[in-house]
Parts: structure tokens; sequence; C-alpha cells
């Protein structure tokens, strides 16, 4: 949808950005960061052409920027600054409707539509649309930045910190707004932000700039996962990971190995295998480590007939999660059914690994000692 190539903005002997390229497609909410200065905002107004580029070119469905139209090209891209950028002598109404007026669309859609995007900001047409920007709250003149971005139905919004000047409970809802905004209209947005906890819980992906360059652009999990240097390790926090629950899934805590055993081994043979790995259950998988079901060593233990296939014995009713179930519903389960281990398994049933109340503690463990960590860091 967005493509960056080769960008590089001088200004006389200072180099702001350097050789960028990457891509951001359809649909994708990407989100700019890194410190100041490091070429964020430049680079956002590079789409617009508000800032001219040195060299290098982008590409919006396969199409230059620079062979449009400059004034056509911004009307057809929704932006939304941190001022919100209101006319002050104009209603919410007349504010929203400037640019499909401008493009002399049908004066009884664009009224429709108005009452549509207000509606869809969480504002109530009927007492916002004739006010004027001077008589909302700065968390509602953003609501109306954001809904003035969205009239001329653009395929690409940026965003340039558009919530940095709100208080704190304000700037979270909006964010949260956002969020929900974007999973059902799926816009192109390229967001500006200084703030980590802001781009984690909006993007889709993260490009992480630095001294005019691309250090890592990745989805928000495997740039917590795998920072690709120190920079952006230190840059997300060492510990950020904790904070972000929802990206601790089960492969990444669970037993890759566990102790398996064949639906025709016997009883005895099971509890055999038991005592030699010390653990207190046994997966049952077929030749294709499909699970079958699982066998517990008290169960084994109080059948008189030592010699019953192990497969009569197992439970076939389990609670499971899969690969990528997060730590939070995994807990949720434990917590419901007051039993672990559960098996990781994906739709074929095909066994990935365990999670055992052992490595639940171990996972627990390293969020104290993230904890501890960054306190001792913060004294």
């Amino acid at each position: 949808m967005i493509r960056f190539d080769g960008i590089t903005k001088k200004y006389g002997f200072e180099t702001v950005l350097s050789n960028i390229s990457f891509s951001v497609g359809k649909g994708e909410l990407a989100v700019l960061i890194g410190p100041s200065g490091c070429g964020k905002t430049t680079l956002l107004k590079i789409i617009n052409r508000l800032i001219k580029p040195t060299s290098g070119n982008v590409y919006v469905n396969g199409e230059s920027i620079f062979d449009k139209d400059e004034i056509e090209l911004r009307r057809n891209i929704g932006y939304v600054i941190q001022q919100t950028g209101l006319f002050p002598h104009m209603t919410v109404r007349q504010n929203i409707e400037i640019v499909p007026r401008l493009q002399k669309k049908d004066r009884r859609r664009i009224a429709e539509k108005s009452r549509q995007l207000m509606e869809m900001v969480g504002l109530e047409p009927d007492l916002f649309l004739d006010r004027y920007p001077s008589q909302l709250s700065g968390g509602q003149q953003q609501r109306i930045g954001v809904a003035r971005a969205l009239a001329c139905e653009p395929e690409v919004i940026l965003m340039d910190e558009p919530f940095s000047a709100l208080d704190p409970p304000t700037r979270l809802q909006l964010q949260d707004e956002l969020a929900q905004l974007q999973a059902s209209v799926r816009k192109t947005i390229v967001f500006v932000t200084h703030d980590m906890d802001e781009a984690v819980k909006i993007a889709d992906k993260i490009c992480i700039l630095n001294e005019g360059g691309v250090v890592q652009y990745d989805t928000v999990e495997e740039i917590m996962r795998n920072p690709t240097n120190d920079f952006v390790a230190g840059f997300i926090g060492k510990n950020r990971i904790w904070s972000s629950p929802e990206y601790i899934s089960a492969k990444d805590i669970m037993i890759h190995s566990p102790v398996c055993i064949s639906p025709d081994s016997t009883v005895l043979k099971s509890m055999y295998k038991m005592s030699r790995e010390k653990v207190d259950c046994l997966l049952v998988v077929d030749r294709q480590r499909r699970l079958l079901g699982i066998a517990f060593a008290k169960d084994l233990q109080a059948l008189a007939d030592k010699n019953t296939l192990v497969s009569q014995a197992m439970h076939t009713e389990y609670g499971f999660v899969k690969p990528d179930t997060n730590i939070v519903d995994i807990f949720q389960l434990v917590n419901n059914s007051g039993r672990a281990p559960i098996p990781v398994i994906d739709d074929e049933k095909y066994l990935h690994g365990l999670v055992t109340k052992a490595s639940l503690l171990t996972a627990l463990s390293q969020q104290y000692i993230a904890e501890e960590e960054a306190t001792d860091g913060s004294v």
C-alpha cells in the first residue's frame, strides 16, 4: 500500500533520514517511533509532500506520490496532528465537511456521512455538530480531528502524535477507541509517537528509527520477543513483554519434549516409565504424535490389573491450549479446571508440548525478577 524506496532527507550537511526503505501493507497500522530527532515526523510528512525528500520515492498503491497533483494528493490522505488543526471559526460540521465539499460531493451524502462519522468516534451528532472547537474538550477535539480525516474516505491516514497533549485517562481512552475503530474500518494508518506503550497498544507493526535510519521494522510481538540489537532492547525496555502478557504464549513457556507413551503400552510399563522419568502423568500419543489422552499416576496405581492397556485407563477429556494461547488464558484455564499440566496441541491434535505447574511458576518467577530489576534500576 505504502512503500518507501531509498528516502533520504538532508538539510545542508545534516542528514535527517538516510536511505529509508520499507512497506506498510493495506489496512495495517504502522507506528513510527524513536528518540527525539530520529526523523519520524519528517518521514510522515514526506508521505503527503509537506516535506520534499532529497532523494528516493514514496509509492501509494504502486503510484509515485510525485506523479500526483500535490493538492489532490493531500485531499485524499487523512491527516491528524497533535493540535487537532481544527478551524476555530468553523463549526464541527463545517470542519468535518470541508474536504468533501471541496471535492464537490453530494451535499445530502455529505450530511449523512458527517452524522455517521460522529457516531463512529463516539460523539452524539445532535449535541456536537453545531458547536465550535472552543466549546469542546481536548479529547472531543481529537475525535473530531479523526472524523475529519475519515470524511474524504481516504485509504491512507497520517497521525502525528495526535494524543500526546492529552491527559493520561483521555489518552488511554482514545487509544482504545482508535484500536476499535481500526478493527472496523481497516484503513492504512501511519502513526507517529514517542511513547512505546502507545505503540505496543495500537500497532500492527512498529518501525523503530534512530539517527535517521530504520533499526527494526516488524510486528509488535517480534520486536518484543527478538529486538534486533541493544539499542532496540534498551528502547523498548528489557522487560516490557511482561507488561503485555498477551504476547507471552504457550509455546514460550511449555516443555517441548514431554514424556509420552503409546496407547498399546500396559499400565505396568506406563508406571515404570513414570517412575524412571519422575513424572506423575504421561501423554498418550499415536505414531504421528497426535494426542489421544492423558494417563495419571494415581489412576494407574488404583487399577488391580496392571496388564490393562493404558488406552483403557487414560483420560480423553482434558483441558488443552494451542501454541499461540497467551499466558493470561492459560492461567484462567488452570484456575477454572484446577488442573495442570495442560497439553499444547494444534487443530490436528498434534502434540507440541506441555505446560506444567513448574513451567508456569518459572514464568512467574521471571516476571518477579523482571519487576525487581526494574525497581532496582529506578532507585
